[in-house]
């Protein structure tokens, strides 16, 4: 039995005027990580206080445990929930924050004191238990608002954005403590981000939404290797996917696209294409930077590609290169080593059997 099963969860604002949740269906285990990605509002935090009972939904059902959650009350629900702003008691001790939920429940003095000890712990904040709020640091502050929902031991957690107001050194840091936590407690959890680096890393399943709909549920893998849509495409990746216009072409009875840059021209054959897909049709054609290599020339393996290096930017590990292809700027992952001069000329290669194709239009996935 799922854990979390979202059925045809919609939700409608004035007289069904405005549709912010468009029949969601969502199912996850227990003791999963669900993230809802998606830009600002696409309806993660609609769903995420949908299933914490702050909002209620128009039609559908929220299950939790095989338990129809509609017209629960939100104390009733025995979900636990991290919000963005925190929202910390300021008169209380960081103690008297954690306990707070558990003194609500009328929960035995003695197990209370255990069960701060045992998150204080878990989140290495000991030291910080007789401290008020505002001696605290973000990240202090970060870690008790989960101590005081960790303090539940609820069926469910939910996390709306709980790292946006931290700085980037910061994120990564509580990004790396939210996931060994949750390989620790093995707590079904979800988890409302932008963030699409946060998705990639802490999720073992993947919701991306974007106007109130899912664009494509699965794991980060398959949404990365295997986008359903432009849009999930171009929204899941850091640097994003590439996307150049082209026009599909049969040569030596195969299926490919032409790629023209200052350096030449080349068919590229794509294998993964239907042989019935019309000649000249117009599509676009997405690769990811790590996916064009540097080519070797007569050895190398595929159809070489000439460009011209427009821009060159070291990040550390690898270095990402910019050339134009098809009238549109493209760029490539490449090792430090082999980072060459802007203005000279370098061979591509492309990953073949990786790329893939959309309808301009629609922006559905080809192939």
């Amino acid at each position: 039995m799922a854990a979390l099963e979202l059925r045809n969860v919609r939700k409608t604002y004035g007289n069904a005027a405005q549709e912010a949740l468009k029949g969601i269906n969502i199912s996850i285990e227990a003791g999963q990580f669900l993230i809802l990605v998606g830009p600002s509002g696409c309806g993660k935090s609609t769903l995420m206080n949908a299933i914490a009972g702050l909002e209620d939904i128009s039609s559908g059902a929220i299950l939790l445990g095989g338990e129809d959650l509609t017209g629960v009350e939100p104390k009733d629900r025995d979900i636990a929930m991290v919000f963005q702003s925190y929202a910390l008691y300021p008169t209380m001790t960081v103690r008297e924050n954690i306990a707070f939920g558990l003194k609500i429940r009328k929960t035995p003095a003695e197990q209370i004191a255990a069960e701060v000890d045992r998150v204080a712990k878990l989140l290495q904040i000991e030291h910080l238990l007789d401290r008020k709020p505002s001696q605290l640091s973000g990240g202090q502050q970060q870690r008790v608002a989960m101590g005081r929902a960790l303090a539940r031991r609820p069926k469910l957690y939910l996390f709306d954005e709980p790292l946006s107001n931290l700085d980037a050194k910061l994120r990564v840091e509580m990004r790396t403590e939210i996931k060994l936590m949750h390989q620790r407690l093995k707590t079904t959890t979800v988890y409302v981000t932008h963030d699409q680096i946060e998705a990639m890393t802490l999720g073992d399943r993947v919701a991306v939404m974007k106007d109130g709909a899912v664009q494509q549920f699965g794991t980060p893998q398959e949404i990365y290797n295997n986008p359903a849509n432009l849009f999930v495409a171009s929204f899941i990746g850091s640097p994003p996917m590439n996307f150049i216009p082209v026009a599909l072409e049969n040569h030596e009875g195969r299926p490919g696209v032409r790629l023209d840059s200052a350096g030449g021209s080349v068919c590229l054959p794509l294998p993964q294409l239907a042989s019935n897909l019309a000649d000249g049709r117009e599509a676009v054609l997405g690769v990811r930077p790590e996916q064009i290599g540097l080519g070797r020339g007569q050895e190398a393996g595929g159809p070489v590609l000439e460009a011209r290096v427009q821009v060159v930017e070291p990040t550390g590990p690898d270095t990402l290169v910019y050339v134009e292809v098809n009238g549109v700027q493209v760029c490539c992952r490449i090792a430090p080593v082999d980072t060459p001069a802007i203005g000279s000329n370098m061979l591509l290669e492309l990953d073949i059997e990786r790329l893939v194709l959309f309808d301009p239009t629609t922006g559905a996935r080809i192939a």
